[in-house]
């Protein structure tokens, strides 16, 4: 896959409407059975709304039609009253005309929020090969044949000084980690070579802000679905971001791509912020789910009709990375009921924990079709001059916490923890010692 030039984007003049901020109504209206079918498998339990849409729909058409002719009316007046024909009948007339225009304007706003509202409560319609009921095994790479009572992550953590989630606990509450000498030198290690490979692989990298507007948090579909979710700045009416994925996309809000500048890929390297309400308990211990976490995020924008392309590019770059490291891992399809609000297909990748006897989520690969770019006015020129909104995808390569937690698990011995051999370069010692 190619790596565009940024240079050559064309920037589109596109003023986002609450109409494009959505599934368009056009195509729920052209494709109704398509979409109450995915809605069905998505187990979405509102499906009255498709009808409510289009009534009030049909009501605002109504309005938009009789203010025309109000409007051609009013014109008209102008025109005579212009010309100082009986302006004492006319003027009156034509103050009645403005007030009805007024009074039409209002009733057209409150129809057009109340639409708005409803269209931003229906996720994006899964792609036509996502299971339907169960998560579906797509990948496996691993034998787990491994040696009796193996410490987990935060015996280890202690146990070779590595992390320490009292500390942060004493400053930050639970759910926060501090990283410690060979720990943090690990860390940093694993998001290096992650995006130096990601950069190889030909995404462009990007630095960006960890504090979002609300646009921008609109714009990818974390709101209103993930609001709970976030942490938000009420002063300063921002969001500390819960994924890269989010200020990376919108570096490229109101965009025009010329069809040979795609697909364009991009990575970056971010901290994450996340609240998890209600994902504590005794099950949930180390560094499992954390409130701040780093991650190494992929995106790939591409056309409508090459994005699964892009897809099982991401997807094979992902296993290159986790193949490299030489961990056990697999891959499932999520199924229609699990997705994501914004996507259309997610694979994500699980890497054995044989501390926990569990598998931990490190990686999540999605496309989004064209739900993203329709919020955001992401559109590409294709070959015959015609304008199309573009197809996103996002992923992660890899998020840190649970891929560190993995890897000293699995490399653990009685009294020293194996580097990886292609972290070695980066981590100048190829063992920790106690």
């Amino acid at each position: 896959m190619k790596k565009s030039n940024v240079g050559n984007i064309l920037e589109l003049r596109y003023l986002i409407r609450k109409e494009n901020n959505m599934l368009p109504i056009s195509f729920i209206r052209k494709n109704k059975n398509k979409v109450i079918l995915g809605l069905k498998r998505r187990q979405f339990s509102n499906l009255k709304i498709i009808d409510s849409i289009f009534k009030l729909e049909k009501e605002k058409r109504k309005k938009i039609l009789r203010k025309k002719s109000l409007l051609a009316k009013l014109k008209k007046i102008s025109v005579l009253i212009g010309s100082n024909i009986n302006n004492r009948y006319l003027i009156p007339k034509a103050t009645v005309y403005k007030n009805k225009i007024k009074i039409l304007d209002a009733l057209l706003k409150v129809l057009s929020n109340q639409i708005f509202k409803m269209l931003i409560t229906i996720p994006n319609i899964p792609y036509k090969k996502v299971p339907y009921k169960k998560d579906l095994l797509v990948y496996k790479n691993f034998n787990l044949d491994y040696k009796k009572n193996l410490l987990p992550h935060w015996e280890l953590g202690k146990k070779f000084n590595l992390f320490n989630l009292n500390f942060a606990s004493n400053m930050a509450g639970s759910g926060f980690n501090i990283y410690l000498e060979k720990g943090a030198k690990l860390q940093r290690s694993l998001i290096q070579y992650c995006l130096d490979q990601n950069i190889k692989a030909g995404y462009i990298e990007y630095v960006l802000p960890f504090l979002v507007n609300k646009n921008s948090i609109f714009g990818t579909g974390q709101l209103p679905d993930k609001k709970k979710q976030m942490y938000f700045l009420e002063k300063d009416k921002l969001y500390l971001i819960p994924t890269a994925e989010i200020p990376l996309l919108n570096v490229f809000r109101r965009s025009l791509f010329k069809i040979l500048d795609l697909p364009f890929q991009a990575t970056s390297f971010t901290s994450c912020f996340r609240r998890e309400a209600g994902s504590y308990g005794r099950k949930v211990k180390g560094l499992n789910r954390l409130h701040q976490f780093d991650k190494v995020e992929i995106i790939e924008i591409n056309s409508d009709k090459t994005s699964y392309k892009s897809f099982n590019y991401m997807i094979r770059h992902v296993k290159n990375l986790l193949s490299s490291l030489n961990l056990p891992f697999r891959i499932i399809s999520i199924s229609a009921k699990d997705l994501g609000f914004t996507s259309a297909l997610t694979y994500d990748f699980e890497v054995y924990s044989p501390g926990q006897d569990k598998w931990l989520e490190v990686s999540s690969v999605s496309n989004c079709t064209n739900f993203q770019a329709n919020r955001m006015g992401i559109k590409f020129l294709n070959k015959y001059g015609k304008k199309s909104f573009c197809h996103t995808l996002n992923g992660s390569s890899l998020a840190i916490p649970r891929l560190f937690a993995a890897l000293i698990e699995n490399y653990q011995f009685s009294d020293y923890i194996q580097i990886p051999k292609v972290l070695i370069p980066y981590f100048l010692d190829n063992k920790i010692y106690n």
